[in-house]
């Protein structure tokens, strides 16, 4: 049995900058005199100039965006030159984005064990697959201070089989080196017991490894095939830099024509502030050459930069939908906003880097079988209200807020997701990764039938068990009436600070409004954006003296779509910039980033986590109240600036 002793400090992360200073100094405080702070994000492990790194160097850098208060008090090499291999934290560790450049950057930096009340899906199985040990048993810490060795076995306690071999075996390349070499897909035979529509899904997809029968109970731990998958240019460097490393330079990737690559977050980089005043544009290249590097020697398809122009062909899982998602299928992708395919009834899901390595080589997606979690959406939108609202009041639920859609799959049904667009839903599926989940999904229909069409100018059939047995079981249900909401926000700091318009109760001016990225850059919020700002052009309004609005698209398809419905000429007008397709301010890649900390955002982009959006605070809203607000100067519905101007 393998025993490990853990010969480095403890740091408790802690919202007191004076507590954080004090341990960076030396200082050995007690679990019991400190509160330990929740929701600490990818974004603040590895702020975005890290990113740029894909090696050992992101030790360097690990925390350096953590906020405590106000405050950033973990320095560059603090965390690796102060002697932690362990880290406490709170609730909710590792929300955010699926960046495994953050448990790459924590173990580089000598952490080997993160103890936290719970973890995000993805960063924990990110840690999992490169050996870095978590955990949720705070009576570790006795041990570790009185110098006990602690069994592996005791370690992995609690989690399930699969997760607890891989950590054993030293990571998921190991163990996929090991026990993957030949693998079958499942049958999808059912055993007769009602199942939900991800669960038939995983059936039809689910690989039988060496020396392990999985049978898909939740909690457990598998592999499945995925029809598609895919990585954009933060990841691909990092893969093949994994893959080189383990396999060497010959090397041979399963099925390659299912894999997908696409360069979509640094296309306006060139444009960003954080990416010009931190000098990353040469970090940035770099990235690009590793990424079109790799697509060349495996003769991948690549979605990359638009031919004499600025701008790409479009973000990653906005394209699979526009182009490439079919009901039923699975598709995983290096982003956590990989669900947004779930719109078209399919099994979408976000991954690592080193998830996707071994996917590359082994055909095989690790997957830990998730229960779902039944949203019911009842009654009729009231004017102005959008999908995005809808989310951003699920958001605020307690019972989310809390933890309880971690891991879980969100079906999403009712009569108002059944009278919903494509697109809105997709509003909804992608914002799962908000919410916590492991994905997001909406059965199948007509409507389904009709975007492909649109689309792909495809027909496509329904088959009969593309839908939820009306029996399945479900850990829980969570009834919206839509009739009864109005406007939403979430205030600066987290998705999950949702507030009605209504109950705002000041003014709030704003200085920068951005209408893009996948969650809000697709056909319809485009229809939303021209139907605010064609009223305002109307009566001779334009963007509000101090603002800048800026608007785009999440693919060339949409951007076409803008300029056959004559909507650039209305962005003109009222003094909009239109921006070409990528995923632009929503990860300070691009024109929408603030640069001084007293500017205030207003944004249809799915996070704003401290720093997400520049130094400034970034407040979330629906496509109709960006592009209101635009034109107010300060934060207030469509509604609301329409009897203003009556």
């Amino acid at each position: 049995m393998t025993k490990i002793k853990f010969e480095g400090r403890m740091l408790f992360l802690v919202d007191d900058e004076q507590v954080m200073q004090a341990q960076l100094n030396g200082d050995s405080p007690s679990i019991d005199h400190v509160r330990l702070r929740d929701d600490i994000s990818t974004d603040e492990i590895t702020p975005l100039p890290v990113l740029v790194n894909f090696d050992a160097t992101l030790g360097l850098y690990a925390h350096t965006g953590f906020k405590a208060g106000l405050a950033r008090p973990i320095g560059e090499r603090a965390i690796l030159d102060g002697g932690f291999s362990v880290l406490v934290g709170g609730s909710r560790y590792g929300k955010g984005s699926s960046r495994e450049h953050s448990p790459l950057a924590e173990y580089s930096a000598g952490v080997r064990l993160v103890i936290a009340k719970s973890f995000e899906r993805i960063y924990r199985q990110n840690c999992d697959n490169i050996g870095l040990i978590t955990s949720t048993d705070f009576s570790l810490l006795e041990k570790i201070r009185n110098g006990e060795e602690i069994d592996i076995d005791v370690l992995t306690q609690g989690r399930d089989a699969l997760a607890a071999a891989i950590l054993k075996t030293g990571g998921l390349l190991s163990f996929g080196q090991r026990f993957m070499r030949d693998v079958d897909v499942g049958t999808g035979d059912s055993d007769g017991r009602p199942r939900t529509l991800v669960e038939k899904i995983m059936a039809r997809h689910a690989l039988k490894i060496e020396g392990r029968n999985w049978d898909m109970r939740p909690g457990t731990g598998g592999f499945v095939r995925a029809d598609f998958r895919f990585i954009h240019e933060y990841y691909t460097g990092m893969a093949a830099h994994m893959l080189a490393s383990r396999f060497g330079e010959q090397l041979k990737l399963h099925d390659p024509e299912s894999i997908i690559l696409f360069e979509d977050h640094n296309s306006y980089s060139h444009r960003s502030p954080t990416h010009v005043r931190n000098n990353l544009l040469g970090g940035i290249r770099n990235l690009s050459v590793a990424h079109r590097a790799f697509a060349a020697k495996y003769g991948l398809k690549d979605h990359g930069y638009l031919v004499g122009e600025e701008g790409s062909e479009g973000i990653s899982h906005a394209m699979m939908a526009e182009l490439y998602a079919l009901p039923g299928q699975i598709l995983v992708g290096t982003d956590s906003h990989t669900p947004h395919s779930g719109a078209l009834g399919c099994f979408a899901y976000g991954v690592g880097t080193t998830d996707m390595a071994n996917a590359f080589v082994t055909g095989a997606c690790r997957l830990t079988a998730p229960e779902s979690l039944l949203i019911r959406i009842e009654g009729q939108r009231m004017p102005g209200v959008t999908a995005k609202d809808i989310v951003l009041h699920l958001l605020a639920d307690p019972r989310i807020k809390a933890g309880g859609g971690v891991g879980k799959v969100f079906e999403f049904a009712g009569p108002a997701i059944e009278a919903m667009s494509t697109d809105e839903r997709a509003t909804l599926t992608n914002m799962t990764a908000e919410l916590g989940g492991l994905t997001g999904i909406v059965a199948p229909d007509e409507e389904t039938v009709r975007f492909i069409r649109e689309r792909r100018g495809v027909d496509i059939v329904i088959e009969d068990w593309m839908h939820s047995d009306a029996d399945a079981i479900y850990s829980g249900e969570i009834v919206i009436d839509c009739s009864t909401l109005g406007p939403m926000l979430a205030s600066p700091g987290d998705p999950g600070n949702g507030i009605a318009l209504a109950q705002l109760g000041k003014i709030v001016k704003i200085d920068i409004a951005y209408g893009g990225s996948c969650t809000a850059g697709k056909r319809e919020d485009f229809d939303h954006y021209h139907e605010v700002l064609r009223w305002a052009a109307d009566r001779g309004l334009k963007i509000a003296d101090g603002v800048t609005l800026f608007l785009q698209c999440g693919t060339v398809q949409v951007r076409d779509y803008c300029v056959s419905k004559g909507y650039l000429d209305t962005f003109r007008e009222v003094g909009a910039e239109m921006l070409q397709p990528a995923c632009g301010a929503c990860g300070q890649c691009g024109p929408g980033v603030s640069t001084r900390a007293d500017e205030v955002t207003i944004s249809a982009i799915n996070r704003n986590f401290p720093g997400r959006g520049g130094p400034g605070s970034v407040w979330l809203a629906s496509p109709p109240t960006v592009a209101a607000s635009a034109v107010a100067g300060e934060i207030l519905s469509f509604e609301e600036l329409k009897a203003r101007y009556a």
